[in-house]
């Protein structure tokens, strides 16, 4: 039996197995932290800390790590926290937009209404 999948030497299975999933960790993650936020169940400065506190420990021990289950795990865990922390920032935005969209569809009613002759 042949396969087309290349074995990375020096990696254990959970490693290849946490590489293989990890932005579906990442992104399973990142939504549920960015509910908690959204409905205040946790302040978005403690999500600001986590990520900092994750991104440290990948920046200092994740990288440098013989272990690939630590280099993976810490990837995932600052990759997801850096993705909450964008919450507000697209909250903001997706607000502007719809404040946008109310304002040029009430402007068009009003072209509307007020060019009308009968």
């Amino acid at each position: 039996m042949y396969s087309t999948h290349a074995l990375e030497h020096r990696s254990s299975r959970p490693a290849r197995w946490l590489r293989n999933h990890r932005l579906r960790f990442t992104l399973w993650i990142a939504v549920i932290e960015a509910v908690l936020v959204i409905f205040h169940v946790l302040s978005w400065w403690a999500v600001v800390l986590l990520a900092a506190l994750a991104v440290g420990v990948w920046w200092y021990a994740g990288r440098r790590s013989r272990s690939d289950v630590l280099r993976e795990g810490s990837w995932i865990a600052a990759a997801s926290q850096l993705l909450v922390t964008m919450v507000p920032v697209v909250l903001v935005v997706a607000t502007t937009v719809a404040i946008a969209v109310v304002a040029l569809l009430a402007l068009g009613a009003l072209i509307i209404l007020f060019t009308e002759r009968r």
